[in-house]
C-alpha cells in the first residue's frame, strides 16, 4: 500500500470535460515517476494514489478550484508592440518563454497588432476541470533510514500531508 514518501510510478490519462487528451503516460511510453508528498503533482493526485495496491486503477475528477484555480483576467498583461523585439513573429494562441526577475515562465501570446501585445499568464488549464485514469503500476519503497533523513529536512509539506490524512 502507498504512503507518504513512497516513490511510485503510475500511468495516468488526463482529459478535459469534452474529452479531450491533454496528457497519456502509456501514449509518451512510460509511466509517471513521483515521490507521494513531495508536490511534483497536483495534490489531489497524490493523494489519490494513497492507499492504492500496485494494478489498482481509478478515475479521479478535480474540480478547477483544486487543479490549477479559476482563470484570473487579472493576468492578461499587455504591453507596446514596440518594446518587444520582432512582435510581429509571435505566435498568437500560441506560447512563448519569457524571462522574468525570478527566472522563465511560459506564457500564451493572446493578441498582437502593430500598437499592443496581450499575454495570458494564466496556466494553460486554469479554470478548467480535469479528469484523470490513474493506475498504480509500482511501489518503489524507500527505506526507513531515506524516510527519516527526508522528514528531517524537508520542506515539500509530506509530513503534514501524512497528518491531514490520518485525522
Amino acid at each position: 500500500m502507498v504512503e507518504i514518501g513512497d516513490t511510485v510510478r503510475i500511468h495516468c490519462t488526463g482529459r478535459l470535460d469534452d474529452g479531450s487528451c491533454f496528457c497519456d503516460s502509456r501514449r509518451a511510453g512510460q509511466p509517471i515517476e513521483f515521490t507521494v508528498g513531495s508536490q511534483m503533482l497536483l495534490a489531489a493526485l497524490e493523494e489519490a494514489v494513497i492507499h492504492m495496491e500496485p494494478g489498482d486503477a481509478r478515475t479521479l475528477r478535480i474540480p478547477a478550484e483544486k487543479a490549477y484555480g479559476a482563470y484570473d483576467e487579472s493576468l492578461l498583461e499587455t504591453i507596446p508592440s514596440a518594446q518587444f523585439p520582432e512582435w510581429e513573429n509571435l505566435p498568437v494562441g500560441g506560447y512563448i518563454k519569457m524571462r522574468t526577475g525570478v527566472g522563465s515562465m511560459r506564457v500564451r501570446v493572446d493578441f498582437v497588432d502593430e500598437e499592443v501585445i496581450r499575454f495570458d499568464h494564466n496556466h494553460e488549464l486554469a479554470g478548467r476541470d480535469l479528469e484523470f485514469d490513474i493506475e498504480l503500476m509500482e511501489i518503489l519503497k524507500s527505506d526507513a533510514i531515506a524516510q527519516e533523513a527526508h522528514a528531517a529536512e524537508c520542506g515539500c509539506g509530506c509530513q503534514r500531508l501524512k497528518a491531514s490524512l490520518q485525522s
